[in-house]
């Protein structure tokens, strides 16, 4: 087995906090018997503003993927070390916990883009569906 360089591990966590993102979800709204569904588009778009706002996807993507990559290559030094090869084992073990930690924050930080999103509408008076 080659050794990964240092390289490859921060290409592949920060790839992997690149990819990412909170858009192209929009939560679904029954207008029916909505007093205020005539203002649905512009609270819409102001309530996706919010929740971009209150949301930080990217960056705690890089922080879970960074944490990730640490934990991991120390867990992988210590068991490459009573398998006789420590190096190996936390180049091994830094890939696995950061593209594990990045995906594991960027999931976490989606559902609160979520989250704000449908109790932003639902404030404004909308029938939120999902």
């Amino acid at each position: 087995m080659h050794k990964l360089p240092l390289k490859s591990i921060l290409a592949t966590s920060l790839l992997v906090a690149g990819c990412a993102t909170t858009t192209g979800w929009t939560p679904t709204v029954d207008t029916y018997n909505d007093p205020n569904a005539f203002r649905l588009n512009q609270d819409m778009q102001e309530c996706e503003q919010l929740a971009s706002q209150s949301s930080s996807t990217v960056k705690d993507t890089a922080t879970g993927a960074a944490v990730g990559g640490l934990i991991g290559a120390a867990g992988g030094a210590a068991i490459g070390a009573v398998v006789g090869n420590p190096g190996t084992g936390a180049a091994i073990g830094a890939a696995a916990g950061g593209i594990g930690g990045g995906a594991q924050q960027g999931i976490h930080s989606n559902d609160s883009y979520k989250n704000a999103y449908r109790n932003c509408l639902r404030q404004r008076g909308h029938n939120v569906v999902n």
